[in-house]
């Protein structure tokens, strides 16, 4: 065994099961009364080398299953499938993406994470109960993984949910700046988008195996994988609407940084327009005329400041039934 990268090497056979060393399977490969399940996390060449050896796989498939960063998609050898999915859970409070690379062959399901997530073990209790006198094999176990993969992007969902929930609260409120909160709206819709790209490649998986590969999802399973492909379905919905949530929370704060600056230049205007009015008569007197006949006048002085006051209260009145004050 190699501690840390196999996580489980189990033999199923009737209704019991047990432990097998990795170099074993290769024994019980073929026997059509057996079932394999291995679950490895992030192995290193020479365990993914020892693997192919082990099963006879594909040389491409091993390649691709050493590799991380690869896109989702179903890849049909001689003897045997290779499925690429990538994984999405939460994770010590935080979303954790991943790569599952499953080779399925006639029995056995090798199971191959790239994550730090939580590993596959309700697949191994599911497998170890068999509701329904269901066999453990092959269709069984493929079923489990792909349904254990979609349920996970529920409490993403769900945390994106409450996330935005909370930068809606925020926003509406006024309780942060305008650039945080546009900067936090635009990280989450960024999220989103990254999670979409997760959630929609399954629909194809799903809808593949239930198409080209009859021998992976017989008739008395199919139900359970178009239930996977309606759960995908109804993921990708889910992260649409949370994205189209998130930019119209964007474009409605912009309108009103917008508006807040309309208003504020509005105010601008209207105190300059009304500080124009004195300004204007006021300034008239500063100039050196010789000839002012006002200027003899005994009551001129308060009679000016009396016009201007009473002009000035006209202005600021209809300034203000406009809102522009």
């Amino acid at each position: 065994m190699l501690p840390g990268i196999i996580i489980d090497c189990l033999l199923f056979r009737d209704s019991t099961y047990q432990a097998i060393e990795f170099e074993d399977i290769s024994d019980h490969v073929g026997q059509p009364d057996r079932f394999v399940w291995v679950e490895l996390k992030s192995p290193d060449t020479h365990t993914i080398t020892r693997l192919g050896d082990e099963l006879g796989l594909h040389a491409l498939a091993l390649e691709d299953a050493i590799s991380i960063h690869q896109r989702s998609k179903l890849e049909e050898y001689d003897k045997h499938v290779f499925i690429a999915t990538r994984t999405v859970q939460m994770w010590e409070s935080r979303m954790e993406l991943g790569e599952t690379h499953l080779f399925v062959g006639s029995n056995y399901v090798i199971a191959i994470r790239h994550d730090n997530g939580a590993s596959y073990q309700r697949v191994v209790d599911r497998l170890q109960r068999r509701p329904g006198g269901v066999q453990a094999a092959t269709p069984y176990a493929l079923y489990l993984v792909l349904d254990l993969i979609v349920d996970l992007f529920r409490p993403v969902i769900e945390s994106m949910q409450d996330r935005f929930q909370f930068l809606e609260s925020q926003l509406m409120g006024g309780e942060q700046s305008g650039r945080e909160i546009l900067e936090r709206l635009y990280e989450m819709k960024r999220d989103l988008t990254l999670l979409r790209d997760v959630a929609e490649p399954m629909q194809d998986i799903t809808q593949d195996l239930i198409r080209l590969h009859p021998a992976l999802s017989p008739k008395e399973l199919r139900a359970y994988y178009r239930d996977i492909h309606d759960h995908a379905v109804r993921v990708s919905a889910a992260i649409d609407r949370l994205r189209m949530s998130a930019s119209d929370a964007m474009q409605f704060h912009l309108a009103s940084l917008s508006l807040k600056q309309n208003e504020s230049v509005q105010k601008l205007a209207g105190w300059g327009a009304l500080l124009a009015l004195p300004t204007v008569v006021f300034s008239l007197y500063g100039m050196n005329f010789e000839f002012m006949p006002e200027l003899e006048w005994p009551w001129a002085y308060p009679t000016l400041l009396l016009t201007t006051g009473a002009a000035m209260l006209v202005l600021y009145r209809r300034l203000k039934r406009r809102g522009w004050l």
